[in-house]
């Protein structure tokens, strides 16, 4: 294959750039989103040995604590590794989540760890939002009363109203 702007070399060129543009939009991407995990950090948090204090200065500020405990007794440090082929979503390709609770004193309780078996897929979009009851049409709603008005409804006796 020869570059030369010939009558016929000029026509590989354009296939030869289209070629490798093809070729790097087929790359993989790859993504790392949180904590840095690193082994021998995780490892060091010992149950009953370590509190808050040392936690933080080994493992760093967590990636969020426990938003239904007002002591904040849980903090999560999370990872998660990412794959993209070339426009297309985000795949994950691995997780942790690393949970450190403690007590009530501030010393370490447990250390538990999670992957990626946890992790679901929502669908935000999905323009119908799940309830539970009976699944009726527009014309069931607005004429589903039809012959209905001046019957008691269907309610149980009660204390004050025993009829």
């Amino acid at each position: 294959m020869t570059f030369l702007f010939g009558s016929r070399a000029l026509p590989a060129l354009p296939a030869l750039v289209l070629g490798a543009a093809l070729s790097a939009g087929c790359a993989s991407i790859r993504d790392h989103q949180g904590y840095m995990l690193e082994e021998p950090l995780i490892t060091a948090i010992q149950p009953g040995i370590d509190n808050k204090d040392s936690v933080a200065g080994t493992l760093g500020r967590p990636s969020f604590t426990g938003q239904f405990d007002q002591a904040q007794r849980d903090w999560y440090y999370v990872s998660r590794d990412t794959r993209q082929a070339a426009f297309t979503t985000p795949r994950p390709s691995a997780q942790t989540v690393l949970r450190v609770r403690f007590d009530a004193a501030g010393n370490v309780e447990s250390v538990q760890r999670t992957g990626v078996e946890l992790a679901v897929n929502i669908n935000p979009d999905n323009r119908q939002t799940p309830t539970l009851g009976r699944d009726r049409s527009l014309l069931q709603e607005l004429f589903g009363n039809i012959g209905a008005v001046g019957q008691r409804g269907q309610s149980a006796p009660t204390a004050d109203n025993p009829n």
